[in-house]
């Protein structure tokens, strides 16, 4: 206390400098203390010193106190707390937004696959495809079916983990995201196949967050309800490749011509790269960026080990895809028939469709070759710029059809759609019509002048031979001679006739319908020739023969096996026997085949506007037209020049191989030289419809029956003054011949 007292201060305890192993300690020095048993501080132990440390070791624990509460270290544990944080709210607010969105969505119990739009897929009569049609434009394939280039290709190109994701792919989509953002623009895509195909099937393509949601949810459930291949299936089978081809099938058609089943490595790259811009990269429409794009997918297909070094050059090496800017092939003008006939036959197509048809696409093509040949050759030179075809056998069955000259430019069909007038070609009707009340291909008649009420029909080269039979009239198509015929069996009864034979359009029943002046389809003035060439029965033209579900239930199946006889076979006889007759001393000498009898006429309407040839044999019955879909006049182009030779051209190559055989009746057969006598016993009953007038014939309506019979000779005067004036004068009378008198005609 003594001590305490007599210094008269009070000491206030100090931090002693601490040591680097120890600087929590602190300690009271001796000098501090206030007892008198306090020692001196030691010798050697200046003050200077001890400043000296006690400063080092303040440095020092500024140093080690940044260690623990500041600088990188720190800085870096702070940004991995809140991201921590962040990364709980930005998951409870992801959360969120799935319970959210996926309330909007009806419950996964209703969930389904929506049922694939219906395909009809056509065939030819040898089960070929001619086409498909619907919606998607092909059918749907198995992984199994389709060329295994194409699900390779596409995996490496759109979605390299889709075997091992769960549906999302989220190491794909931070790829996506960085490329994206380091390029500065939308480079990829982080959506996996299973995604867009939920994106396909149930959603709008409108890009917002609630779809995009939802697509992941379907993923997941699309995953977790079937299987990968399942999956790549639906998809390859639905996804948009451009150009209106919906799935592989239909892609490879329409850009190959050739089913999926066998596209090569450089067709499967090509398909796969449309993927991305499926308008844009269409080698329809730009076949240089398709390919370059193909290039890339087989650079991944590479880089998977999907392909070998060797297989990508034989890829490259290959001549690039060239495709038409539209379906092309004259067989489509057929496919188009077969849909329009559709609705009638079964109503509103709800799934698959199998047609049969009864195309011969061998015959097809020889007939569109024909066509397009004809019209590369001569059709600039002589004005015209368009032609069809058809062909059809005994029974009525279309075995070709040809609508232009380029469905590729034009899918109008101009065959069965376009009506135009058939000029002399509709004269056989008229020369039928005559022969059923009397008149043989002997019958003479004087080819003059004509009036028929303010009408005065003209032969072509506007010349006038005299005295000649029907046959001749016939074979060099002598317009006085057909109006002659009309007026004497009735305008009605050629209509009768020629309806009866198979033309439905409505016909004016006036004179001049014996110059064709009734628009008629080429299909049906074709099939009204058949009854000719199969000895008289009736020739419903027809395309589909069977059409059937996709698991073979029948649906509906022709019935014309069975047809109506709708001539007497003696004057189908002597039909064809006047009609051989055009071919070998007529209008249609163009149109002759070397080893085979065949039979046909020509037909110009006014001003060169149409020219046709209609003609057959004992297996086809065709017929050919060239004109201009504006009615613009040809260049003098006559049915004996341009259809008689593309006639020719076809037939020739459709007969190929085939052993000649006669026409109906014009083998031993005596032509008739007289009009007197009664008609056939039938000819009422064939002139008011009755499909029983006659018995069927003995082998069947093939084209090559035996039958071969002549008319009964009429009783009584056949003679007959038609209402017209004819000779060189108005009001002459007929010249009576010796002939005439004999012969009552």
């Amino acid at each position: 206390m003594a001590a305490s007292g007599k210094s008269g201060q009070r000491i206030e305890p100090s931090f002693g400098a601490s040591t680097d192993d120890d600087d929590d300690d602190f300690r009271i020095e001796a000098s501090d203390r206030v007892t008198g048993g306090g020692r001196k501080p030691a010798r050697g132990k200046s003050a200077p010193a001890q400043k000296k440390k006690a400063k080092r070791s303040k440095r020092g624990g500024s140093r080690r106190g940044s260690g623990n509460g500041g600088g990188f270290i720190g800085l870096v544990r702070t940004l991995f707390y809140w991201c921590i944080v962040l990364g709980i709210w930005g998951a409870m607010g992801v959360g969120g937004l799935v319970l959210y969105y996926g309330a909007r969505m009806p419950s996964a119990e209703s969930w389904s696959i929506p049922e694939r739009p219906p395909n009809v897929k056509i065939l030819s009569v040898n089960g070929d495809i001619i086409a498909n049609r619907g919606t998607t434009g092909g059918e749907a394939l198995s992984l199994e079916n389709m060329s295994p280039y194409i699900p390779q290709a596409v995996i490496a190109i759109e979605d390299r983990r889709f075997y091992s994701h769960f549906g999302v792919d989220p190491l794909g989509l931070a790829r996506a995201m960085l490329t994206n953002v380091t390029t500065g623009r939308m480079v990829q895509g982080g959506s996996t196949l299973t995604q867009q195909l939920a994106k396909n099937l149930f959603l709008s393509p409108e890009r917002t967050l609630e779809r995009k949601v939802q697509e992941v949810l379907l993923a997941f459930w699309l995953e977790q309800k079937y299987s990968k291949d399942q999956i790549l299936a639906m998809y390859l089978n639905r996804v948009f490749f451009g150009s209106n081809a919906y799935g592989v099938e239909a892609a490879s058609r329409r850009y190959f011509n050739k089913s999926a089943r066998d596209v090569n490595l450089g067709e499967a790259a090509l398909l796969a790269g449309l993927l991305k811009a499926p308008s844009r990269l269409s080698p329809a429409r730009d076949p240089k960026a398709a390919e370059e794009r193909a290039q890339v997918v087989l650079g991944a297909m590479r880089e998977e080990g999907f392909v070998t070094e060797s297989e990508i050059k034989t890829a490259m090496s290959q001549t690039p895809t060239k495709a038409k800017s539209y379906w092309s092939g004259a067989e489509h003008y057929v496919a188009d028939m077969v849909m329009d006939q559709l609705p009638g036959m079964i109503g509103e197509i709800k799934e698959d469709l199998v047609i049969d048809t009864t195309i011969d696409l061998n015959l097809e093509k020889k007939a569109e070759e024909a066509i397009s040949a004809t019209l590369d050759a001569d059709g600039k030179k002589l004005d015209a710029s368009q032609a069809a075809l058809v062909s059809i056998d005994g029974t009525g069955a279309i075995r070709a059809l040809v609508g232009g000259k380029d469905y590729a430019e034009s899918q109008f069909d101009r065959a069965s759609k376009a009506k135009r007038q058939p000029g002399s070609a509709f004269k056989p009707f008229v020369y039928a019509a005559a022969l059923e009340i009397g008149r043989t291909p002997m019958s003479i008649r004087n080819d003059g002048p004509v009036r028929i009420g303010n009408w005065t029909p003209e032969n072509y080269d506007q010349k006038y031979r005299g005295e000649v039979t029907l046959a001749d009239a016939l074979a060099n198509s002598l317009n006085t001679i057909a109006a002659q015929l009309v007026m004497e069996v009735g305008p009605q009864n050629v209509v009768k006739v020629a309806h009866r034979l198979g033309i439905d359009s409505e016909m004016q029943a006036n004179a001049s319908i014996a110059l064709g002046t009734s628009e008629v389809s080429l299909v049906e003035l074709t099939s009204a020739y058949a009854p000719f060439m199969n000895g008289g029965f009736k020739a419903t033209p027809h395309v589909i023969r069977r059409i059937s579900k996709a698991d073979g239930t029948v649906l509906y199946e022709n019935t014309y096996d069975n047809p109506p006889r709708v001539l007497d076979p003696a004057i189908v006889s002597e039909m064809n026997q006047m009609m051989v007759r055009v071919l070998t001393n007529g209008t249609g000498k163009k149109a002759q085949l070397k080893g085979w009898e065949a039979a046909g006429k020509t037909g110009t309407t006014q001003s060169f506007r149409d020219a046709l040839f209609v003609g057959y044999t004992s297996n086809l019955t065709t017929g050919v037209w060239f004109g201009n879909d504006d009615g613009k006049s040809m260049k003098k182009v006559t049915g004996g020049g341009l259809p008689a030779k593309a006639w020719h051209d076809y037939m020739l190559a459709a007969h190929e191989g085939l052993s000649p055989s006669p026409l109906f009746g014009t083998t031993g057969v005596q032509p008739v030289f007289d009009d007197g006598g009664t008609p056939p016993a039938a000819t009422g009953d064939i002139l008011s419809g009755d499909p029983n007038a006659f018995p069927a014939p003995p082998v069947g309506v093939d084209g090559s029956m035996a039958v071969q019979q002549t008319r009964p000779l009429p009783e009584g005067n056949g003679g007959m003054v038609p209402p017209a004036d004819v000779g060189e004068t108005t009001g002459a009378t007929k010249r009576t011949t010796l002939f005439d008198i004999l012969t009552g005609g």
